[in-house]
């Protein structure tokens, strides 16, 4: 965690559950590895994101290493928020050591039940934990139980099963056991590119009393609107949809100029590594450049050719 923030007096905190209270569809920025840190997260709060994840973090590594904290969660005292911090955990005790030492920081975590990756699985972590109903109930309530904020929520990110009645079980014990919402990515662990079971998110929403966001394929606004329709859920969370347009909450169809010019000046200010600079806009600009232009554009191997690029192509 970055030094501008170990003064905890100051941080604006508020209470996301506030957003689902507001009568208008939450607009949600998803948990994604290596791009949804706070120079990103601040670009997309400009463009109409009402909330926004950090990437996951496996708590183990949270709790053990002052450096694994250092390197997997910065942010800020003012713009920050709401901000939930998304951990991979198997341990409720684990969790809510993880979750104590962000809770200063940020206004709510959110355990990851949804990751199919075989690492995550083979570890414990992730979408195997839609099968562990208990587990999860258990790490819910124990957060819930061990952090004194009632304003710090407690959500979990899951997958569907097959059978759907296991998931509104999984999804009706985590209910009990406190938890402040629930995000569906409405595939199975198996499904990849198969399309989304929109069907299976509003079956689950209306066998809760809590708010249940909806998860995967919404590329546009129209998207968002049209899934909110189908599965009349509280919140819209978006992943790819937003690394290509980062604007897309804010109703733009493409990523404008005024969007890649802000990214450059977040990117400057925050000190991001050129990588991550560079991939970031990489995705902003697949549809607005030429294949001939993505050839060259691509293959630049630094922040000064980036920018001499932008300023002789766009005028940014």
């Amino acid at each position: 965690m970055t030094g501008d923030i170990r003064e905890t007096k100051e941080c604006q905190l508020k209470d996301p559950m506030d957003l689902f209270h507001s009568g208008q569809v939450v607009k949600i920025c998803a948990p994604m590895v290596r791009y949804s840190k706070l120079a990103f997260r601040t670009l997309v709060r400009k463009y109409s994101c009402d909330l926004c994840y950090t990437p996951m973090i496996v708590a183990a590594d949270f709790v053990r290493s002052a450096k694994a904290r250092d390197s997997e969660f910065t942010t800020n005292k003012v713009g920050d928020h709401p901000l939930i911090v998304q951990f991979a955990a198997k341990e409720a005790q684990v969790l809510c050591d993880a979750a104590r030492i962000v809770c200063p920081f940020a206004d709510g975590i959110d355990l990851n039940c949804g990751c199919p990756q075989r690492w995550a699985i083979s570890e414990g972590y992730g979408a195997c934990l839609i099968n562990k109903p208990e587990l999860v109930k258990d790490m819910v309530r124990h957060v819930r139980s061990q952090i004194d904020n009632p304003k710090f929520s407690v959500s979990i990110k899951i997958r569907i099963h097959e059978d759907l009645k296991r998931t509104v079980d999984l999804c009706q014990k985590a209910e009990a056991a406190g938890v402040s919402w629930i995000t569906v990515h409405g595939r199975s662990i198996e499904e990849r590119h198969q399309p989304v079971h929109y069907d299976a998110i509003k079956i689950i929403k209306q066998s809760m009393s809590i708010p249940v966001v909806a998860n995967g394929d919404i590329k546009t606004l129209k998207d968002a609107e049209n899934v909110h329709h189908l599965t009349e859920a509280d919140g819209i969370m978006v992943a790819r949809g937003l690394l290509a347009n980062p604007a897309v909450f804010a109703g733009y169809e493409e990523t404008p100029l005024q969007c890649i010019q802000d990214w450059v000046d977040i990117a400057l200010e925050h000190g991001t590594p050129f990588t991550c600079f560079h991939h970031h806009l990489m995705y902003m600009m697949e549809r607005i450049t030429s294949k001939q232009e993505k050839k060259v554009f691509n293959v630049l191997s630094s922040t000064s050719a980036v920018l001499d690029y932008l300023n002789d192509h766009y005028g940014v």
